[in-house]
């Protein structure tokens, strides 16, 4: 007998010891990430033939301390390899682990290959040729502080490559991480199956392969102890056709019922033909089907579904997977009364979507990610009661309550106005720290940064709270809502680029067309809280010449050209805004020589300019140090400065109208009157109804020539 590790993903060591011994052996004990037993080679063979959850099985040459590269180098040259395999075999050795003098898992690799081939020329054999692609054999190192243990892989490839998978679809599940999910579901062989988002059918398939009693090694054409000298040819004949003999017969014996649904019929067809490959395709039907309108199969009676729905890791760049596995939950409840469920997910946000109660739940790897399983009991009361309104009010009412009152009211103004774009919520309720834009029918949710004292798992549970009940409260198409994190910004920071979608939409303001983008950016090209400021410049600008500095996407620009201006100037620092804020003034088709854009540091650009205007809007950032930029611009610092430049370009009976979002802006009246410039507050005048809460949004301000 030999001493063996099978190993396997953490989490899993006690279900496969339940399997080792299922399977003949006798003393399997559990380590980390794996289990160490003992057995004949007849038993070996069978374990690597039918086990479902190790990934490989080591037979265990050598274990000893190793501090160097020296100590590996003579606890390798110590295995009598011309014993294990012949020299005519090709070899390639996996090395896992580093430690303090060994950093590099390639430099350990060839110090073992190197005492391999050493100790066959020692005994003047011909040296084992290397081969990374077709090695008849792998020596497996593993290396963690000071400890290594040295063996070679029974197996040859991870034995998760069963050999009926050539794609996997979109999130790719291994199948032994499918095995132990099946195995850990509550489901049994007698029990009816369904996937309803089967991807590539991998869950579906190894539960199949479980019913029928197939090996699932049944298919694969190599193994690593074929090439060892004690390999016994008849005894591994005999093993594999009795395993191929159970596999045919075991198909037919199969009365439960297995069903996939996915709403991809690529990935359909790709699940079709795995199954197959897999032996298994009279088994499974397979459908296009939406999981968020699911229904029961008419002989699916008492069964079990299981799924690995979509996630992402970062909760919330998907919105559509809040309301996936909200509906998910539902049709759960609706539809598989006295069935069970078995969820694996990462996110235990997502899981707490479903809104069910989960009887077990495991913890457990997909490769670096963790993972939960949720298995739960759907009683009859709740498929009688999923459809109740009441119950799926429930969800942040206090949040949700708040958001129906801001959208009845600041609606019904909102169309009033001939506005497409409005803020519905504003941080009301501290616990539930967004804001809430409306733009056509798309919603835009900024999430602030939360507070330290707030722990994380908190927070994006609350923050899947509010995602779930502003579709649910605005009737908004999941797909349509889009997330976006707003912490304090300084300068040009807020322009940020977040993505490359490039969908936009175009939107009315007031009889004004105006272009949004809600993916790519922090901000969308729109500042809602600037409506009326935008409408009044518009008001003002008939037949006069105006100026924007810091224009950003140019919608005052637009605003004061669709009012009659003569002409416009419009500066901003960046091409791409520049670029945006013309093609906002063709879409209402402001286009001229009359109309001018200049690609330029706005306050260089003062400095310089001597042309004069009759209408000035500036609304420069609270702070900016741009590296394009000579110095820091600070606008309580320096905006006295900036309205002497101003002072100069304003023609008599010219106004400024002077805007900022510094909370507590505090207008140097004196200085500026030295100046020879008087200033009227008509913040309150400019914020709009929805906004009304936040009335430091911005300052605003009309400054002219002191008489």
């Amino acid at each position: 007998m030999h001493q063996y590790l099978a190993v396997t993903s953490n989490g899993l060591e006690n279900l496969l010891v339940d399997e080792l011994t299922k399977l003949g052996i006798n003393d399997a004990k559990p380590v980390q990430a794996g289990v160490r037993f003992k057995a004949t080679n007849e038993q070996i063979y069978r374990v690597c033939l039918w086990s479902r959850l190790a990934s490989r099985f080591v037979r265990v040459l050598s274990e000893f301390t190793c501090n160097d590269d020296m100590d590996l180098y003579l606890a390798a040259s110590a295995v009598n390899w011309v014993n294990q395999f012949d020299s005519s075999k090709k070899l390639v050795v996996d090395f896992n682990g580093t430690n303090r003098e060994i950093r590099n898992s390639q430099y350990g690799a060839m110090k073992v290959k190197d005492a391999i081939v050493d100790s066959f020329e020692k005994k003047n054999l011909p040296r084992p040729s290397i081969s990374k692609d077709q090695a008849d054999l792998r020596v497996h190192v593993r290396l963690h502080r000071d400890k290594a243990i040295l063996g070679v892989d029974m197996v040859g490839g991870g034995l998760h490559q069963r050999g009926y998978r050539s794609e996997s679809g979109r999130a790719p599940l291994r199948e032994t991480l499918a095995a132990a999910i099946i195995l850990r579901s509550g489901w049994s062989a007698e029990k009816s199956l369904l996937d309803p988002m089967c991807g590539s059918g991998t869950l579906l398939i190894e539960a199949a392969m479980m019913a029928a009693n197939m090996a699932p090694g049944v298919n694969r054409p190599q193994w690593g102890f074929e090439a060892l000298d004690d390999f016994e040819p008849e005894t591994w004949a005999e093993i594999k056709s009795e395993a191929s003999v159970q596999a045919r017969r075991g198909v037919k014996k199969v009365d439960a019922k297995f069903y996939g649904f996915d709403n991809d019929a690529r990935v359909l067809k790709t699940a079709r033909d795995n199954a197959r490959r897999a032996g298994v395709d009279g088994l499974i039907e397979f459908e296009l089907g939406d999981a968020a309108k699911l229904k029961r199969p008419a002989s699916f009676e008492n069964g079990v579904i299981v799924c690995n729905p979509p996630y992402g890791e970062r909760l919330g760049t998907h919105p559509g997977l809040i309301a996936l596995y909200t509906a998910f939950g539902a049709e759960l409840k609706a539809e598989f009364g006295g069935c069970q469920a078995s969820i694996f997910s990462s996110s235990d946000e997502l899981l707490s979507c479903l809104r069910m109660r989960a009887d077990k739940q495991f913890k457990l790897n997909n490769g670096a990610l963790p993972c939960h399983q949720k298995n739960y009991s759907i009683s009859a009361r709740q498929a009688n009661n999923s459809g109740d309104s009441v119950t799926e009010s429930l969800v942040a009412p206090d949040f949700s309550n708040r958001l129906k009152k801001n959208l009845s009211k600041i609606s019904k103004w909102a169309r009033k106005e001939q506005l497409d774009c409005y803020r519905i919520y504003d941080a009301d309720l501290p616990e539930y720290n967004v804001a809430i834009d409306v733009y056509l029918d798309h919603l835009v949710i900024q999430e602030y940064a939360a507070p330290k004292n707030i722990p994380e798992e908190k927070a994006k549970r609350r923050l899947t709270d509010i995602i779930r009940a502003a579709i649910q409260v605005t009737d908004t198409d999941a797909n349509k809502v889009v997330l976006k994190v707003r912490e304090k910004q300084k300068g040009r920071a807020q322009y940020q680029k977040l993505a490359q979608q490039s969908e936009t939409l175009t939107i009315n303001e007031y009889g004004v067309k105006l272009i949004v983008n809600l993916h790519d950016y922090l901000d969308t090209g729109l500042f809602l809280d600037h409506k009326i400021t935008r409408r009044k410049l518009g008001e003002m600008a008939a037949g006069k010449d105006f100026l924007n500095l810091f224009a950003y996407t140019g919608s005052a620009t637009v605003h004061a050209a669709c009012g009659g201006a003569k002409s416009t100037t419009t500066v901003d620092m960046s091409n791409t805004y520049l670029e945006w804020a013309k093609e906002n003034m063709k879409l209402n088709g402001q286009v001229g020589r009359q109309h001018r854009f200049e690609q330029a540091d706005c306050l260089q650009w003062l400095e310089k300019s001597t042309a004069q205007f009759d209408l000035i809007f500036i609304d420069p950032p609270t702070f900016s140090n741009s590296k394009r930029m000579e110095q820091s611009f600070d606008v309580q610092r320096d905006h006295i400065q900036l309205m002497t430049q101003l002072k100069r370009l304003l023609r008599a009976g010219g106004t400024i109208v002077f805007s900022n979002n510094k909370r507590h802006f505090k207008m140097d009246l004196e200085a500026l009157d030295d100046v020879g410039l008087t200033a009227k507050n008509i913040s309150h005048q400019t914020l709009p109804t929805d906004f009304a809460r936040n009335k430091h949004i911005h300052n605003c301000w009309v400054i002219t020539h002191k008489e």
